[in-house]
């Protein structure tokens, strides 16, 4: 079973500050490094470090060769990578002492995705294969038409959660993985707490799987009547920057491995910890092999 990730591609500078740039602020920062980044480049670099035989689609500019190569490197497939005349995407993040980060995008290439290309790419995927987005690149309405047609399960993790989600054609979606925010904004409820997320998530789209990540709080999945929820492990945070997309990537692999969605949590929980412990975006996701003999859920 394969997993297509068709999302961004970045190159992430980041700052460290003594805190977040308020308006109106100039603020020097201490240090400043260049990573790989973008949602979907992250998430496939987890699933790959995860043991997934994962496919990556995408566009990156001319300077952005290196990220297709890092990918890669990683034992993705990046056939369906294309170069584009536009800039590669970048992001500006900041991060603060205590790990909290801020970031502002620019989509550049990841922008030029076209209907086009998402008929060619999904024609390479059918039944039985995943899709995994997020919504960092365009033609997502015609990308998930068009893999609903074709029988794939889809995730969505709507991140940056914008007005535009709300129009997209998300009834073929198996599973959305959100935050709080993400969900409420998604269910159309103004009270963001977990139940009263979970319960107008399911209520909307009540054949698929809802996945709300709680940060510090651990995580909730849902289904039909099914109701699991995962603490956190607990760590001291550096950076927070690809959390969400290591838990993401290896809660999939997991399932797709045939492991339960309870022990796919509890090592999604464990690769997410480990990854806010160090600096940076994909070269702060942990291997396979570092999860051995890391803490469980809930215990430092």
């Amino acid at each position: 079973m394969s997993i297509l990730v068709f999302g961004s591609l970045n190159i992430d500078h980041v700052y460290q500050v003594e805190h977040l740039v308020r308006p109106g602020e100039t603020l020097p920062s201490t240090e400043y490094r260049r990573f790989q980044g973008g949602k979907g480049a992250n998430q496939s670099v987890a699933l790959a470090r995860a043991g997934a035989d994962v496919f990556h689609a995408g566009r990156i500019g001319p300077e952005g060769l290196w990220l297709r190569d890092a990918i890669a490197a990683e034992g993705a497939d990046v056939t369906h990578v294309g170069l584009d005349d536009q800039p590669t995407g970048h992001a500006i993040i900041q991060v603060d002492p205590a790990g909290e980060n801020s970031i502002l995008l620019y989509g550049g290439a990841n922008l030029t995705v076209t209907s086009d290309d998402a008929h060619y790419v999904l024609s390479h995927f059918g039944e039985g294969d995943w899709l995994l987005l997020q919504n960092e690149i365009s033609s997502l309405p015609a990308i998930l038409l068009e893999a609903t047609e074709r029988g794939l399960s889809v995730a969505f993790n709507p991140a940056p959660m914008t007005p535009e989600v709300l129009s997209y054609p998300l009834e073929g979606v198996s599973l959305f993985v959100v935050n709080q925010t993400e969900g409420a904004a998604l269910a159309g409820t103004e009270d963001a707490s977990p139940e009263t997320v979970v319960r107008a998530l399911q209520a909307r789209f009540s054949k698929a799987a809802i996945l709300l990540t709680l940060g510090e709080d651990g995580s909730l999945y849902a289904r039909g009547g099914e109701c699991i929820q995962t603490p956190a492990v607990a760590v001291d945070a550096v950076d927070t920057t690809a959390a969400g997309d290591t838990f993401i990537g290896y809660f999939l692999a997991e399932l797709l491995a045939g492991e339960s969605v309870t022990q796919s949590l509890v090592l999604a929980s464990r690769a997410a910890a480990l990854c806010v412990t160090r600096p940076g975006a994909a070269v702060s996701i942990p291997r396979r092999s570092e999860l051995e003999g890391t803490p469980t859920a809930g215990k430092g």
